[in-house]
């Protein structure tokens, strides 16, 4: 349960990687169509340098700590809460910390949040579905006719394989965040870094305001999978393997988009054997192995051991070691709604939830990415997002005129069956009444607040980040009457092998400022209101630069927490007190993106009384995806949001709130 509750829903965040501020790559511009690109700068060049991850002052935790807990708590709540801060800031948490850093020192190699983060998410026992795995869906190919499904599956696969190519080679540019690009993002910087020895080279870019950021996770973007194991899951990778899985109604299919020599198999190939699966009209299946990826990991750790017993281990193999899932869905995508459900969860029989990503292309040539969540945060999956867009629809392998190869697809393409036991039949039909029942519990919608985005947030110097994250601390006083627990991500993959921090969005001044936009607007001023979102967006900022430079609270006390387990100390105090618990069931559990290449994304509530808030301030609009479970209402949640971004516009623009 500590896994739901703490999760973090990564996508690129703060300073380091912006909302809208895709990182300028270090690139010489696209190589041949075997890559992406050939940049001059070594992929992993940055790497050996990159500073470590910060443990916070234990002080300085505290101290954040209890500013994210005003706002939650009463004040005989908040007093007692500040004794047991102090109790363990002067006892265990001292020695914990101590002990901390002392570890930390050992493994300079690694950050010391990144083994408790991956046993965070590998030993979580709840289903990776709806708990877990997040979905990036892709914009519309922009020339309409390339979103044939056979097309669009053809240039995304071929894509996709050139991202793989391109990043084992050493020739993907480098991720960097440039403050200057005018000094950083040059042809003279880049000749000069790449001969700065790696041991250096993090320093070098430094003295030009460029921040090269972490690329660890990065190869477990292909040939990887989750393995179900008993109390601990296994993530592994076999860069050996060269062929593709495909999905579809239920069945599953590999052919090699690698040749023997490494080289990418012929477009007009791959597009062959698309095609032939395509047209393969078999009934899906009585019994959809994929329902198994939805299970209770012990219990598909259990059914696993059953299915290689019955003798799938090879066939297990090739769907485990495949370079990545493509599903090819068999019907047109009707609304963001059915969209978001679709690239979330679907119906539970063409997806194999454990591969380190499914490529899902409906009929209509709607395009997602769904991902497994342990191997690694959105700053990996996002760059290969983008770099697949622009790849497939500025430099597409095929068109829409162009025919399949005269090949034997028959022959290359293998159709995988499985010997299912009694048992195993059995435990595929209770996966799929689980699966069917929660599914059928979770809501979704989404709006467009088209009155103005960053642009016109940051005439206003407004943080339009601040701004989002007030709407719904507005929106959830309006409908339930209360300030809750907030949780947005934010990447530190500034740091080498930074994972996530948490803002805290809900404070003292977006509490303050809420109520009086919501209950008590007649009483204030247009200009005491603008005052009030004022200092929300100045502590807003203070949070999230804190968060990147890995300065936020949350991590420090996970780390500290997970320590004390692991050397089997009893739990501090600190930990059994009723406000740590609630300030970490996050009720708005909330991340955002932005990208050209991205339509909508989105998640399931971490808890089941919260919400799942994927959202994006675009330059001139506002979109926000939400989801929840009975006792919640995201309709009603999104109405309440829309109608704070009204308030909000009309205060900026000097006009009283309509009541």
């Amino acid at each position: 349960m500590v896994a739901r509750l703490l999760l973090l829903r990564a996508w690129p965040r703060g300073p380091a990687v912006g909302p809208g501020s895709l990182c300028r790559p270090l690139s010489s511009g696209s190589g041949s169509r075997e890559y992406l690109q050939r940049s001059i700068v070594p992929t992993m060049h940055f790497q050996d340098s990159l500073p470590r991850l910060p443990i916070p002052k234990l002080e300085d935790t505290m101290k954040r700590y209890l500013c994210a807990q005003k706002p939650l708590l009463d004040d005989d709540q908040f007093r007692k809460t500040e004794q047991h801060c102090k109790s363990f800031e002067n006892g265990i948490g001292k020695e914990l910390h101590k002990q901390l850093v002392a570890r930390d020192k050992r493994n300079r190699h690694t950050s010391y949040i990144s083994d408790p983060w991956f046993d965070m998410y590998l030993t979580a026992r709840d289903s990776i579905v709806l708990n877990f795995n997040p979905f990036m869906a892709f914009n519309p190919d922009p020339k309409s006719e390339y979103n044939d499904q056979l097309t669009r599956a053809t240039n995304m696969t071929i894509s996709a394989v050139r991202f793989l190519k391109t990043l084992r080679a050493g020739l993907l540019e480098p991720e960097v965040f440039h403050l200057n690009p005018a000094k950083s993002d040059t042809d003279t910087f880049k000749r000069l870094i790449r001969f700065v020895p790696s041991s250096l080279s993090w320093y070098g870019a430094y003295l030009v305001n460029a921040y090269p950021l972490d690329m660890s996770q990065y190869f477990r973007l292909f040939n990887s999978t989750r393995l179900p194991r008993r109390t601990r899951d296994e993530l592994v990778t076999d860069e050996k393997a060269r062929h593709l899985l495909v999905l579809r109604k239920g069945h599953f299919y590999v052919f090699d988009v690698l040749d023997h020599d490494g080289n990418i198999v012929s477009a007009s190939e791959i597009q062959a054997h698309l095609k032939y699966i395509l047209s393969d009209n078999s009934p899906a299946p009585e019994f959809p192995l994929a329902y198994l990826t939805t299970e209770n990991r012990d219990v598909w750790a259990e059914l696993r051991q059953k299915l290689v017993s019955e003798g799938n281990e090879e066939t297990l193999r090739k769907v485990d070691s495949a370079v990545f899932c493509l599903c090819l869905d068999d019907f047109p995508i009707e609304g963001l709604v059915h969209l978001s459900h679709s690239m979330l969860h679907g119906d539970g029989t063409n997806r194999w939830y454990d591969k380190s990503f499914n490529l899902i292309i409906a009929k209509d040539g709607t395009a997602a990415l769904h991902f497994e969540h342990a191997w690694g945060d959105g700053v990996a999956v996002l760059r290969f997002l983008n770099e697949v867009f622009k790849d497939s629809t500025q430099a597409p392998a095929i068109s829409p005129q162009n025919q399949p190869a005269r090949t034997d697809s028959s022959a290359a393409v293998q159709k995988l069956t499985f010997k299912l036991s009694d048992a195993l039949k059995t435990g595929i039909s209770t996966a799929k009444e689980r699966f069917d029942a929660i599914v059928k519990t979770l809501t979704i919608d989404f709006i467009q607040f088209h009155r103005g985005g960053k642009e016109f947030l940051k005439k206003q110097r407004l943080s339009p980040d601040s701004v989002a994250q007030l709407a719904f601390q507005m929106a959830f006083l309006r409908q339930y009457g209360q300030t809750v627990a907030t949780y947005e991500s934010c990447s530190t993959a500034a740091f080498k092998h930074g994972r996530t921090e948490t803002i805290r969005p809900a404070s003292i001044f977006t509490k303050r400022c809420s109520e009086a936009f919501v209950r008590e607007p007649s009483q204030h001023s247009v200009g005491e209101l603008q005052q009030m979102m004022a200092e929300c967006s100045k502590y807003h900022g203070q949070l999230t630069r804190e968060a990147a430079m890995g300065q936020g609270f949350d991590r420090h006390l996970f780390a500290l927490r997970y320590l004390a387990a692991a050397k089997g100390t009893a739990l501090p105090e600190l930990y059994l007190d009723p406000a740590y618990g609630q300030i970490n069931h996050n009720i708005l559990s909330t991340s955002t993106l932005s990208s050209p290449a991205v339509n909508v994304g989105g998640f399931a509530p971490v808890v089941p009384d919260g919400f799942g808030i994927g959202y994006a301030v675009h330059d001139n609009w506002i979109g926000c995806n939400v989801s929840s479970y009975p006792g919640r209402n995201a309709r009603e949640f999104l109405q309440c949001v829309e109608k704070a971004l009204e308030d909000i516009f009309d205060v900026i623009d000097g006009k009283c709130i309509k009541t």
